[in-house]
């Protein structure tokens, strides 16, 4: 299991044309954030740290169309916050499938339940189900008793009517590989489709910063991780050999940030999905004026310990194109799990981090405030 073949070639294909076509940089995912509003608090989330005018906010279904007619990236994800508080959500699923779109939708899930029966099921659409591990290591990350439990339920439930189910996987410096690779089995004998696994992200916003990986650390948990699993091939991961053989310290990436562009309330986010270092109106304003170059590990302070999918999965599969060998080569053998690591970026170069989100929460707040007055002044007029 993992990515489905058909995904697969017509992803492929994707990035064939990108490259006949001579473009250097091309999008892959387009990470949809129509809302940051969230029915949880986790810790390690930097995502809710807004003002309630800010968190009130929703993308529209006309500017969520739009961004995917913009970006032209094959695969559309639906994050936040949690996706399923926005009332639209159903026909930003059904406009995205009717423009060939394959869509995800990143859920919490405990609003699942109550609302699966507004979505049908279909070959490009599947919900991805936030567990962070096993019954105690996920209501830890969340916050909340009693959450692993209603989401494997949706979980189920969402199966059983035929949708297409992966989980999405964050694990920071307590992990336990043993556990992990427990829970992956459990996974399994679900019969989800897929797992996504990431590293987490030290957002600067976050209430805990304390359990965060550093570079090293990843490595380490990764390959202890995968030992237990034949090398990583036990388990139906829906990420690329290549990305996965990275996070175990086997590769030296440098990232690609606008291979998942993001689009919020706040407009298009420069550089990625994990920075808010600025926004764009346009998707071709992101694209052509973001200073590239001055992000990524060795280069920026807030980027150094980062090896989170959004920026390294779009760096694999360049590497699947220009080498394929090497994924026959890790596909065959799976995922080397001791000996030495592969040389890392040096540091000692890298920017200072600039802190801009106190900027951006207040020009966003008055962007807000004059909205209100213009309509209440329209009103007025009106009456």
């Amino acid at each position: 299991m993992g990515i489905p073949f058909l995904q697969a070639m017509q992803i492929g294909g994707y990035v064939l044309r990108q490259k006949l076509q001579g473009r250097r940089r091309y999008p892959l995912v387009l990470m949809l954030e129509p809302l940051f509003r969230c029915n949880l608090a986790c810790a390690g989330c930097g995502k809710i740290d807004y003002p309630d005018p800010i968190l009130n906010q929703r993308l529209p279904l006309d500017e969520c169309l739009h961004a995917m007619e913009e970006c032209g990236a094959p695969v559309v994800v639906i994050a936040g916050g949690e996706p399923l508080l926005h009332k639209e959500l159903p026909q930003i699923v059904e406009g995205g499938l009717a423009r060939g779109k394959y869509m995800t939708v990143c859920t919490n899930a405990l609003l699942l339940e109550k609302q699966i029966d507004r979505f049908k099921p279909h070959r490009r659409f599947n919900w991805s189900i936030h567990l962070d591990g096993d019954q105690e290591m996920h209501d830890k990350s969340v916050c909340q008793k009693g959450v692993y439990d209603r989401a494997v339920a949706a979980l189920k439930l969402a199966k059983s009517k035929g949708f297409r189910v992966t989980i999405n996987c964050t694990l920071f410096n307590d992990a336990d590989p043993a556990r992990v690779a427990s829970f992956l089995d459990d996974m399994k004998e679900f019969g989800i489709e897929g797992v996504t696994v990431s590293p987490g992200y030290a957002y600067e916003r976050a209430p805990d910063q304390q359990h965060f990986l550093n570079r090293s650390k990843t490595k380490q948990l990764f390959r202890d991780i995968f030992k237990r699993g034949q090398g990583g091939k036990k388990w139906p991961f829906f990420q690329s050999d290549l990305f996965l053989d990275y996070l175990a310290g086997n590769r030296t990436y440098e990232c690609t940030p606008w291979g998942n562009p993001t689009r919020t309330v706040f407009g298009w986010q420069r550089p990625c999905y994990l920075l808010g270092e600025g926004y764009a109106k346009t998707f071709a304003e992101l694209m052509d004026e973001t200073n590239w170059d001055s992000y990524g590990v060795g280069k920026y302070e807030k980027c150094a310990d980062c090896m989170v999918h959004c920026g390294f999965e779009a760096t694999a599969v360049n590497e699947s194109f220009a080498k394929p060998w090497e994924v026959l080569k890790v596909a065959i053998a799976g995922i080397r799990t001791d000996g030495a690591v592969a040389k890392d970026i040096p540091l000692d170069r890298q920017r200072p981090a600039d802190y801009v989100f106190s900027r951006h929460v207040q020009n966003k707040l008055a962007e807000i405030k004059e909205a209100e007055t213009a309509a209440s002044s329209h009103l007025s007029a009106a009456e």
